[in-house]
């Protein structure tokens, strides 16, 4: 548990370092991002609880509708309010300086519940985009989602799981849609993802160099478990284990010199897209950190123009 609290104190001591570069994650700073609206605090379950509430923004250019992307922030999944700290500065501008709504939900944290909640809990906001359409602009016909960190996990799994209600993994059976919320008739597929830094294969975390959380990582905690005890349950967490030629096209970005989800990770995952046939780019950073030196305008044009390639094929 000490090297885990020192893991969590060691991302909020780097972001506090790395603001004015744009470092992904905790985000302490207020941005002033340019919209035509805002929706602060939305309660898209329905339960009132925080950590089933989002943000909405939508670009300053106003239109009738905008293809929408689900922003989700990173925290060790330890975070169940962590929204207004989503990479505002860095990708949820970019995306809205390029014409799409952008979505910033809380979900709930590994201390609030065990997995799957929390892609339970990002299929309702998925449903809600869709059920709630006319009243905030969404253009339906275009849906991603993207996150950092373990958000970039939350991303990753929607994707890879996208159509699939229930999953078989070993001596499981998993529920991925849950049914939270008033939309339940509405689907949870989306058409794309962005993985930024997403621990995306949680039975092999030490597939490369990284930090040492000590007794309990932080997927311990999310699952309850360890994985040599229960290795079904570590499967069924990870983003690779759903990887189909169904799969959406997936964009990723991941620094080599990350020591906190090794780079290995994103490596993995681009290989396994790409065997599948599945469309997808990676960008790995030499001197890219967990969020650190990741958001040049380089990186954020190749995102952009990946996410627009796809809504403009759609139109």
């Amino acid at each position: 548990m000490k090297k885990l609290l020192l893991f969590l104190f060691s991302l909020c001591t780097l972001s506090a370092a790395a603001q004015p570069n744009g470092f992904g994650g905790f985000q302490m700073p207020t941005v002033n991002l340019e919209t035509s609206q805002q929706w602060k605090d939305v309660d898209y379950v329905g339960d009132g609880q925080t950590f089933h509430t989002c943000d909405i923004y939508l670009p300053k250019e106003m239109k009738d509708s905008y293809p929408v992307v689900i922003h989700i922030y990173g925290s060790a999944w330890f975070n169940n309010n962590g929204k207004g700290a989503a990479d505002l500065g860095t990708i949820v501008k970019a995306l809205l300086d390029n014409g799409f709504a952008v979505v910033c939900p809380n979900h709930r944290s590994s201390m609030d519940a065990k997995w799957p909640a929390q892609l339970h809990d990002i299929r309702a906001v998925i449903r809600f985009v869709r059920g709630e359409a006319a009243k905030y602009k969404f253009d339906t016909r275009f849906i991603a989602t993207s996150g950092f960190s373990s958000g970039g996990h939350l991303a990753s799994t929607a994707a890879t799981t996208s159509g699939l209600k229930t999953a078989v993994v070993g001596t499981l059976t998993v529920d991925l849609e849950g049914a939270l919320g008033s939309h339940t008739a509405e689907a949870s597929t989306v058409d794309a993802a962005c993985d930024w830094s997403g621990p995306v294969d949680l039975t092999d975390m030490d597939c490369g160099e990284h930090m040492q959380m000590g007794a309990n990582s932080p997927e311990d905690m999310l699952l309850d478990s360890k994985l040599d005890r229960e290795p079904d349950k570590y499967r069924s967490l990870s983003a690779t284990n759903y990887v189909s030629k169904d799969t959406p096209p997936v964009i990723i970005f991941h620094g080599e010199k990350d020591n906190i989800v090794p780079c290995c990770q994103g490596k993995k995952f681009f290989e396994l897209l790409k065997a599948a046939g599945v469309r997808t780019e990676a960008t790995f950073v030499p001197e890219g950190g967990h969020g650190m030196g990741m958001y040049a305008e380089e990186n954020l044009s190749k995102m952009v123009n990946f996410l627009k390639n796809i809504v403009n094929e759609k139109r």
